[in-house]
């Protein structure tokens, strides 16, 4: 099976609403609705779970009933941090789930993802045992002498950017989360699963990723989205239009 793990703990703070960034309506529907919608309807995913913060669990079920998402099969709460919810998802799946399934964790504020970056995460995977949304670092960058100036430029061509879906092999990700606790590195890295990885040895395979493919973060963002669903509602019209 393939299971998505939707991430809806988080708090958004920085987009100044008044709840939760992935719950901010955008047109009359939640954020996340149209996030958990991209996995619902791609024919390789079989399952959903979504992490949620634990003030909105109930307006969670509502949700997923309003808008038929048949394919979430578990809620549970989410953490204090993204490590903390990727951990509570994780340990709700056991015994639900087999090792060699694979789970892809996705956040929920991601709206913008299409399929077949869900589809090549899912084959790399099967293929490594894990894979993270990866694409090239495109603008020219500097390492900071301070924070007014940079005098030393970085090769582009040697950076790659990383952002989700990252897929797992169930196992892996279990066994990655029990070596990052008692080895302590869990506590000493950026609360990322990334992160820990690196510090903890282990490859990260790169599968597709697009530069549009971002998080919504900041207030411009929700524009952003916005203007996508949209163009997207527009090609859709223009679609059913021509037949």
């Amino acid at each position: 099976m393939n299971i998505a793990v939707i991430l809806a703990g988080g708090v958004g703070s920085r987009v100044g609403a008044d709840r939760p960034k992935q719950f901010i309506e955008i047109l009359g529907k939640p954020i996340l609705a149209y996030t958990v919608e991209k996995f619902n309807s791609h024919p390789e995913v079989d399952a959903i779970e979504i992490v949620c913060v634990e003030s909105h669990l109930e307006y969670l079920r509502e949700m997923v009933n309003e808008y038929n998402l048949d394919k979430v099969k578990w809620i549970t709460k989410g953490g204090d941090t993204f490590q903390g919810s990727v951990k509570n998802g994780i340990a709700n799946l056991k015994n639900k789930i087999g090792d060699d399934d694979i789970v892809l964790v996705h956040f929920g504020a991601s709206p913008f993802i299409e399929s077949d970056i869900i589809s090549d995460a899912i084959r790399v995977c099967a293929e490594k045992g894990n894979a993270i949304s990866t694409t090239n670092f495109i603008y020219l960058s500097g390492i900071k002498d301070d924070d007014t100036k940079t005098t030393k430029y970085i090769d582009r061509d040697t950076i790659c950017c990383m952002n989700t879906p990252h897929a797992f092999q169930y196992k892996f990700i279990c066994d990655l989360y029990d070596e990052g606790e008692r080895t302590g590195v869990i506590n000493r890295v950026e609360p990322h699963t990334t992160t820990m990885m690196y510090e903890l040895g282990k490859p990260i395979y790169f599968s597709k990723g697009t530069q549009t493919n971002i998080k919504i973060t900041t207030k411009e963002d929700l524009d952003l989205f916005e203007g996508y669903v949209l163009l997207q509602q527009k090609r859709l019209k223009e679609s059913s239009e021509s037949v």
